[in-house]
């Protein structure tokens, strides 16, 4: 029946050492109704939603499900439940092929003889996405070797092959672009309509409140309060998720486009293989231009060009500060270029490794003396420094990277890049899955970065993060720049998504 409580949490508590992750969470999720979770980064959002999934146990407290004692041992128990996960910190399993992660743990029923039928398991893993509209998936492909997108899309239909009475959802939309969000959308719908729930992590706030009946905020590990989506302003909930009245401006405020008279970065008929074709542009200093496109259409493709990691780029990418050709990453950091990459915890950053070594990595040459020694003592000055000026919440900068919260990562990861003498910055998704905290720090230190005259790429699946902080838009599409949109009258969502579709 719709509306009765199909799951709920009664003072549910969860410590790691000395953090109080969860602090009596009492919740409640109803049958047919999509629930969002809100707060920042640290919150204890994700750490509810892996005590219901199973990933975790609670320390004391109690779940229900159905109205039956529920304490789930693995997310394979919840599963068995009814219960659908797709969780940050899942993931796939990298060596083996995307069609058997989604009936990982399950794949008896396609076994025989010790050995594991995959064409019968990728020919039901087809049904199931004809069914829910997720297009076609390289199946037999290695899943480490697919982009973040195409392993969430994997998550997501594992979740789905479980036919699950709920559905969790942890920061699954800022992996997806434009189009991947779309038929996520008409999911939950079609998931809703169907009397089943949905319950959804997102720092995208416009999407929660657009997508989700309902809303519990939580602040440091407690509940706040849960109100209809209806009933609350997107300044309220700010507050009620930060506990204060958020200060300064979001996206720029300026309308016009803005730049300085000299190029910063050249590019001359880049190509890669069949994702990008002959592209030309120039970047100025002082200026930020933002690329936008559908799933395949390359973008994220030319970020990693631009930087000297593509073996099959070709054309002419140059830093004309120097004049200096970019021809492979080594080059780039040594002309003080920074790539910021989107798939941060598996390309950007040194997860096993601590706070320090993450930020001095990159500026390790700066920081020899004269006799071509590093000493720790200026490693940890200029960790410290680069911590207090980024504002990054950590015990220490000996913390390891893999204890801190989304946000804090991502402050690391430009920080270490800031700290440097730059020539150009390339950013893929500067702000997927950090809160609307740090969402605000990220863009007021690309507004500081521009008014200092540094050029800018910003590679979004995010139109409005690119039309809020672009000066120039280049819309992709099929690997080619399909048309070039400048602050101002043209700068609206229409007509992105006129090109791009």
């Amino acid at each position: 029946m719709a509306g009765e409580i199909i799951l709920k949490t009664e003072k549910l508590c969860k410590t790691f050492g000395p953090t109080k992750a969860n602090i009596d969470v009492d919740f409640e999720l109803r049958r047919g109704e999509v629930h969002g979770l809100v707060g920042e980064n640290g919150s204890g959002k994700s750490t509810l939603l892996s005590q219901i999934a199973g990933i975790i146990g609670s320390d004391s407290g109690r779940i229900e499900l159905q109205g039956e004692v529920y304490e789930p041992h693995s997310p394979l128990d919840a599963y068995d439940h009814g219960i659908g996960i797709v969780v940050q910190e899942l993931g796939v399993i990298g060596n083996v092929p995307a069609g058997v992660n989604v009936f990982i743990g399950r794949t008896q029923r396609f076994t025989k003889f010790g050995i594991v039928n995959t064409t019968k398991i990728n020919e039901e893993v087809r049904e199931i996405a004809k069914e829910w509209d997720l297009g076609d998936l390289p199946l037999n492909k290695l899943a480490g070797a697919m982009n973040v997108e195409s392993r969430k899309q994997v998550e997501l239909l594992r979740a789905l092959a479980v036919d699950p009475e709920i559905l969790i959802l942890d920061e699954i939309t800022q992996a997806l672009s434009y189009d991947n969000r779309r038929r996520l959308y008409a999911i939950i719908e079609k998931f809703k309509a169907m009397g089943r729930s949905i319950l959804m992590i997102s720092h995208d706030l416009e999407e929660i409140m657009a997508t989700c009946d309902r809303l519990t905020v939580l602040r440091d590990g407690r509940v706040v309060d849960t109100v209809e989506t209806s009933a609350i302003s997107m300044n309220d909930l700010k507050r009620m998720m930060v506990g204060r009245e958020m200060e300064g401006e979001y996206y720029r405020v300026d309308n016009e486009p803005s730049r300085r008279e000299s190029i910063a970065l050249s590019v001359e008929n880049l190509s890669v293989t069949d994702e990008v074709k002959d592209m030309s542009f120039d970047i100025y200093d002082g200026e930020i231009v933002g690329f936008c496109g559908l799933s395949g259409s390359g973008i994220h493709t030319i970020g990693k060009a631009l930087y000297g990691l593509s073996d099959e780029a070709k054309g002419k990418v140059r830093l004309r500060k120097n004049e200096a050709l970019i021809d492979s990453s080594q080059k780039a950091l040594h002309e003080g270029m920074a790539y910021v990459p989107k798939e941060r915890d598996w390309e950007g950053l040194m997860m096993q490794a601590n706070i320090r070594d993450n930020i001095t990595l990159p500026g390790l040459d700066d920081l020899k003396s004269k006799a071509g020694f590093v000493w720790n003592g200026a490693l940890n000055k200029t960790a410290n420094k680069a911590v207090s000026e980024f504002s990054v919440k950590c015990n220490s900068i000996a913390q390891e990277m893999g204890g801190l919260s989304g946000g804090n990562k991502q402050k690391v990861n430009l920080g270490r890049w800031i700290a440097k003498d730059l020539s150009c910055l390339v950013l893929d998704c500067p702000t997927r899955g950090v809160d609307v905290g740090a969402k605000a720090y990220i863009y007021n230190l690309l507004k500081s970065l521009k008014a200092d005259g540094l050029g800018m790429i910003l590679i979004s699946d995010e139109l409005m993060e690119v039309l809020g902080m672009a000066d120039r838009i280049f819309v992709v599409k099929d690997g080619e720049i399909a048309r070039e949109l400048k602050r101002g009258d043209e700068f609206t969502e229409d007509n992105i998504i006129e090109v791009m579709l």
